[in-house]
């Protein structure tokens, strides 16, 4: 299941702002991931968004190659970091993970980098289910 479908991408405009005013984020350099769940029964238990600043990277170019090395990270690891951990049919997880980082690293930077904040976030989310 490593494919990255138009499902997958978190477009709402009401969700967006739902997610940035009510989740709850962490830091896990040079990542900043932001998570909410809401009531929705849904195709796929999540729903991503990934963004790269504008002020930072001042050229399309830069944040397009971040933005594209971040959703092959994601599209590769999702199944095994996060979705096996996402089983309640009734709810769905939007996620938001900001490049924050000051300079371009290579693939397997990133790779380990996002691995590590989808460890981070599963933990959260069994501390959360748990309670």
């Amino acid at each position: 299941m490593n494919t990255f479908h138009k499902e997958e991408r978190l477009c709402s405009r009401k969700y967006l702002d739902l997610l940035f005013k009510n989740g709850s984020s962490f830091l896990l350099y040079p990542f900043r991931i932001s998570y909410l769940f809401v009531p929705e029964a849904a195709a796929f238990p999540a729903q991503i968004v990934i963004n790269v600043a504008k002020k930072r990277y001042k050229r399309a170019v830069d944040r397009n190659l971040l933005k594209r090395r971040t959703r092959e990270v994601y599209r590769l690891h999702k199944q095994e970091f996060l979705y096996q951990h996402l089983a309640q049919p009734d709810r769905q997880l939007l996620l938001a993970v900001q490049f924050v980082g000051k300079q371009k690293y290579a693939f397997p930077f990133l790779e380990k980098k996002l691995c590590a904040a989808l460890k981070k976030l599963t933990t959260s989310l069994e501390d959360v289910q748990g309670s």
